[in-house]
């Protein structure tokens, strides 16, 4: 199961941690994972390498995060868009994804 924590301070969403793997399809195979995984890095991309907003970004193993230090607008609406895209893909897969949303 793939596993997606949002971070919000003051109402506004300000990083993400994903980790793990969805385990629709076998390794090479899982559309789902493969749809996760480019939505993830478009946003963590988006929001360093085009809006050049200054955040803390990990990635190793099954885990890729991002925090930003402040979050202007353009960011915060990539962090939304992102949300909304993995709930979207959570209503046909709700076995394969988990999401949560946490206060920092």
């Amino acid at each position: 199961m793939t596993k997606a924590t949002f971070y919000s301070r003051n109402g506004r969403l300000c990083g993400f941690s994903v980790s793990g793997h969805t385990g629709y399809a076998a390794a090479g195979r899982d559309i789902l994972c493969a749809a996760i995984s480019s939505a993830v890095q478009l946003t963590a991309n988006g929001i360093t390498e085009i809006l050049k907003q200054n955040a803390r970004v990990e990635a190793g193993g099954d885990t890729v995060s991002l925090r930003l230090e402040d979050s202007s607008d353009e960011a915060s609406a990539m962090l939304e868009a992102l949300k909304l895209h993995l709930e979207l893909l959570r209503e046909d897969h709700p076995k394969n994804i988990q999401i949560s949303c946490t206060e920092v």
